[in-house]
């Protein structure tokens, strides 16, 4: 496309000819999930898109390069390589311009997704407001970036290592709506419970498709959070859940943990803490989102 963004043939194929288009993130793979699960749920991720009729556009950044539509062999690089950066919106151009590889997070995909005209992008969940962002003001992007790019981000609401409150509390100060799929509650990511009632619920994906067609009449700027429970088989009750990061909170505040490497190693502690449990939850709530997300971009289609 430029000389700085490659879209694969495939993805271009796609879109030229009206096919649903999935993005998906690529930091999940290199950061979030361990060797080799991580390529399992890039491999499943990418199956479920293509069984429910949608092409998958895996997004990272190689050799001075934003890529749409990783190779298998691509996403391995990712997933495997000892340094690959942490891509967020204002990492891209740094990391394209000193030609290393980098994985996008929900707000680096959601931009590259947004500038070639993907509608719609599936992740485990987004990131927001940590606990005691309140004083320390970390914020993740994803929340801004959700603001400004028109996407739909198909997820299990928010990490559960965050505060959940205050992160819905700067998504509605933004402006962006949250739609529950088949649920009246926003999903605390591995568990499907979080006390925290929605006001908005869909059951099917055309009305995601018409709220985003809505979006787009109006020319709202803002993207459209759509958050669904991880499968009930899966699911960890919020309980458990709340007492593995309290431990890996605490644990990141003696070793003196902080700014983008603060996740990675809260989702590592529980996922220690959880005997693999945690990891479990998110493969398959990864796999269940790039479902949804294909139906929601075919009902777009």
């Amino acid at each position: 496309m430029d000389r700085y963004l490659d879209m694969r043939v495939e993805v271009a194929a796609a879109m030229a000819t009206g096919r649903p288009v999935v993005a998906l993130e690529s930091t999940v793979y290199a950061h979030g999930l361990p060797y080799p699960v991580n390529l399992e749920a890039a491999a499943a991720m990418e199956a479920a898109v293509r069984e429910e009729g949608a092409v998958p556009a895996t997004i990272g950044l190689l050799r001075g390069r934003a890529i749409v539509g990783l190779t298998s062999d691509e996403i391995e690089e990712l997933a495997t390589s000892p340094h690959v950066a942490k891509v967020s919106v204002r990492d891209i151009a740094p990391v394209i311009a000193a030609r290393l590889p980098g994985a996008t997070t929900v707000a680096a995909t959601a931009a590259i997704a947004t500038r070639v005209s993907i509608p719609v992008m599936a992740t485990g969940g987004i990131g927001g407001v940590h606990r005691g962002g309140e004083t320390s003001l970390d914020v993740s992007a994803d929340l801004h970036e959700l603001a400004r790019s028109p996407i739909a981000v198909v997820c299990a609401g928010a990490k559960s290592v965050l505060d959940l409150p205050r992160t819905l509390e700067a998504l509605e100060t933004l402006g962006v709506p949250i739609v529950g799929f088949g649920t009246d509650e926003f999903p605390a990511f591995y568990s499907v419970e979080s006390g925290i009632p929605l006001e908005h619920r869909v059951d099917d994906p055309a009305e995601v498709a018409v709220i985003l067609e809505v979006q787009a009449a109006l020319n709202r700027a803002q993207g459209v959070l759509v958050v669904q429970p991880p499968p009930a088989d899966e699911a960890i009750p919020l309980v458990d859940v709340d007492e593995w990061i309290e431990e890996a909170v605490d644990e990141a505040e003696r070793s003196g943990v902080v700014g983008k490497a603060v996740t990675p190693f809260l989702l590592d502690r529980v996922s220690r803490s959880s005997e693999g449990r945690s990891v479990r939850a998110n493969v398959g709530l990864l796999e269940s989102n790039a479902r949804l997300a294909a139906r929601i971009a075919g009902a777009l289609g």
